[in-house]
């Protein structure tokens, strides 16, 4: 464009390619210290460090913000699986999601979502969201599974493969037991697949990580030959 008497237009500010996951890093830092009620989208501006406009052009409202920030999180600390199986896919999803639940930040995760559902209504979508997406995902996992032959119970319910999973969870933050650790995800995902699974032999197969690990340590097994 030419300038118009001399006078070249103004360019807004370059856009911050890495400004909407630090605002959903640290709305979730303010969720975990000061649960629903006590973050602010001023707060998490002024720690993000962008202006509130900034927010409010991505996030209608404070809720959308807690809402996306927190399926945000748990997308990344417990990825879908894609192994081959379902078995294999449940052991993946389980262990992951053990991993996280022993952490700091899950257990500080799981005690906040205790404390506020029940409390104010809005945290509790937030929740009722996230745990929604993880249906979904599940129920696309029995679709594969059924795709592939497997023999998936026509009584798989998705909805209780991840609500049972969660109320150990729950249970364990409330009651103050120590979550159960990464090294029982064959015991847990063994008592789903005995659920949804026909003729479940308890034979798991190598997922996706444990291939990659052992590629990593041991080279191409093709190399060895």
């Amino acid at each position: 464009m030419e300038p118009i008497y001399g006078v070249r237009p103004r360019r807004g500010r370059p856009r911050d390619p890495e400004a909407e996951p630090r605002i959903r890093r640290y709305a979730v830092q303010l969720l975990l210290e000061r649960g629903f009620d006590g973050m602010t989208v001023d707060d998490v501006a002024e720690a993000a460090g962008v202006g509130k406009a900034t927010i409010y052009r991505r996030w209608a409202s404070k809720e959308l913000l807690a809402n996306d920030a927190m399926a945000d999180l748990f997308n990344m600390e417990i990825p879908d699986a894609d192994t081959g199986s379902i078995a294999g896919d449940l052991l993946e999803v389980y262990r992951t999601a053990l991993i996280f639940a022993n952490s700091e930040r899950g257990l500080a995760l799981i005690r906040l979502a205790v404390a506020e559902a029940n409390r104010d209504p809005r945290s509790a979508q937030i929740y009722r969201d996230v745990l929604d997406r993880r249906i979904e995902l599940t129920e696309a996992a029995l679709d594969r599974a059924r795709a592939r032959g497997e023999r998936v119970r026509s009584t798989a319910d998705p909805v209780v493969m991840v609500e049972w999973m969660a109320g150990v969870f729950v249970v364990r933050a409330l009651t103050g037991r120590p979550m159960p650790p990464p090294e029982d995800a064959e015991r847990l995902a063994d008592v789903t697949l005995r659920a949804i699974l026909d003729g479940w032999s308890g034979s798991w197969p190598q997922t996706r990580s444990e291939s990659q690990l052992a590629h990593r340590e041991f080279g191409d097994p093709a190399d060895l030959s």
